[in-house]
């Protein structure tokens, strides 16, 4: 399938979680089989690209809508699947970072016992807008002590500029689709 049909998939929804935004909603695309399969095998290649400098022992997956991708991921790529939670759903021991939005602010936690410290690992999620998500992400894994070799998303909003943000965080970012 090719990315022009797989973005048929992905509508836009104006204002969207606030005024302003024009959110891509990806629930019509894994409710479409041929698209959803598409996108996860786009996705693998992804994965296989970081991978061919060193051997990724991971795969962390930012929630929500990044676990979606990631859980059939890991399984496929027979890898371990670390989760980049909301405060309060995962037990301790936990470590958190707090990070700003376009639309507000939020905050991830993940149980840094999972990996060992020096582990290469893959963040998935499903769009990069500003960045702001896949930055912290990478930060917090950093703080646990594991090797952030790369980011993938399904989707890039490329008018927003969070693929240079990553550049500048150091994170390298690869896309299937970018509008």
């Amino acid at each position: 399938m090719t990315p022009d049909r797989l973005l048929q998939h992905i509508p836009t929804v104006a204002d969207f979680p606030s005024p302003g935004i024009a959110f891509r909603d990806i629930v019509p695309l894994l409710a479409h089989p041929e698209a959803r399969q598409a996108a996860l095998l786009g996705l693998v290649g992804l994965v296989e690209a970081v991978a061919t400098e060193e051997s990724i022992a991971g795969l962390c997956a930012i929630e929500s809508r990044g676990f979606v991708f990631a859980a059939p991921l890991a399984d496929r790529l027979g890898l371990p699947l670390m989760l980049l939670r909301k405060p309060g759903k995962l037990p301790p021991p936990v470590a958190q970072i707090a990070y700003d939005l376009e639309y507000g602010s939020d905050a991830l936690e993940c149980r840094p016992d999972l990996l060992p410290t020096g582990s290469r690992v893959v963040v998935v999620d499903d769009v990069l807008a500003t960045g702001g998500t896949l930055c912290a992400a990478s930060d917090l894994l950093r703080r646990t002590g594991l090797h952030v070799a790369g980011a993938i998303t399904l989707l890039e909003i490329e008018a927003l500029n969070g693929a240079a943000r990553l550049a500048t965080a150091g994170v390298a970012h690869r896309t299937l689709l970018r509008t």
